[in-house]
């Protein structure tokens, strides 16, 4: 029986990387894969990249209104695993058609994303994922400091901030960058700015 998957971690934990390594599996025995992301994520347009230089053309990039079981119904209906990139963008609906494509079609899906936003608040699709995923792992990473990171920070211009859209990937003038926090290495940055 398939299931649904949700691997979550901080920024930087290689949940690309892994993704990437799973579709490289998959087709090296001769099986095919669908490899899918959120509009939302524009920085590199439809590719995945990642920091060390692995990257792949998705299938195709969606948007919030697309309905994710009928697109892969009705035209990736033949692949053995449906693999997504920064699923915290998925809507909760999504999430709840990513199941039925496991439940309908009997195809695994593996989710990727991140569980908090800079806030240290949960995303919608992270949040259902959470919730009925069959299997939750953890992918892990350090803080500056050495320990666990799981919080994602916010800089602007070098600047920590904790307010502003939960989206800003590009197409700010800003210099934006994210970095991953253990819980108390992102508190003292946060009371100190």
């Amino acid at each position: 029986m398939a299931k649904l998957y949700f691997r979550y971690g901080a920024m930087g934990c290689g949940k690309t990387m892994q993704l990437l390594q799973v579709a490289f599996n998959y087709e090296e025995r001769g099986h095919k894969v669908c490899v899918i992301k959120p509009a939302t994520d524009t920085k590199n347009g439809k590719k995945l990249l990642t920091r060390i230089g692995p990257e792949r053309e998705t299938d195709f990039c969606f948007s919030p209104n697309d309905n994710l079981f009928k697109i892969v119904s009705e035209k990736y209906k033949d692949v053995h695993c449906v693999l997504v990139d920064e699923a915290q963008f998925l809507t909760k609906e999504q999430v709840d058609e990513l199941m039925q494509i496991v439940i309908k079609l009997n195809i695994p899906v593996m989710a990727y994303g991140l569980r908090l936003n800079f806030k240290a608040e949960g995303f919608e699709g992270s949040t259902r994922l959470l919730e009925v995923a069959h299997e939750v792992e953890e992918l892990k990473t350090i803080c500056d400091c050495g320990r666990k990171a799981t919080f994602n920070a916010r800089f602007i211009n070098g600047k920590m901030v904790a307010d502003g859209p939960e989206v800003l990937i590009d197409g700010s003038k800003a210099d934006v960058e994210y970095r991953a926090f253990c819980p108390g290495c992102y508190y003292k940055l946060l009371e100190e700015e």
